[in-house]
């Protein structure tokens, strides 16, 4: 299993790569308000569904050489979409369970690895 300080500096990766897109695609501001603040998460949730299901690493779990695998058998596309949305929940994804796998991992039978 991925250790937690290259989940999070891939995570962060990709907030930032989210961030960016929001302001030059979409006209966001950074800090905003009301609607305006669930862009960059609906931005980070159709990254990680997209680039999750295709290549099973987002672009900052690719640059820290990391890769999410599936533990349980099952439709790895499904399996992708309940991670994601408990990603976008945020309080599953910082709490662990007794391997220290996020509960997001954990509920949709996936794990982060090295590659």
């Amino acid at each position: 299993m991925a250790p937690l300080w290259r989940r999070a500096v891939g995570l962060l990766v990709d907030w930032v790569i989210v961030q960016v897109l929001a302001v030059a695609a979409f006209g966001a501001q950074l800090g905003a308000g009301g609607a305006q603040a669930f862009v960059p998460l609906g931005i980070l949730a159709v990254l990680n569904i997209l680039c999750v299901t295709a290549f099973a690493a987002t672009p900052g779990h690719a640059l820290m050489g990391l890769q999410v695998l599936q533990l349980r058998r099952g439709a790895f596309p499904l399996q992708v979409v309940i991670r994601t949305l408990l990603l976008c929940l945020f309080v599953p994804a910082v709490l662990t369970d007794r391997t220290g796998r996020g509960f997001h991992d954990a509920a949709a039978g996936t794990v982060i690895v090295r590659r």
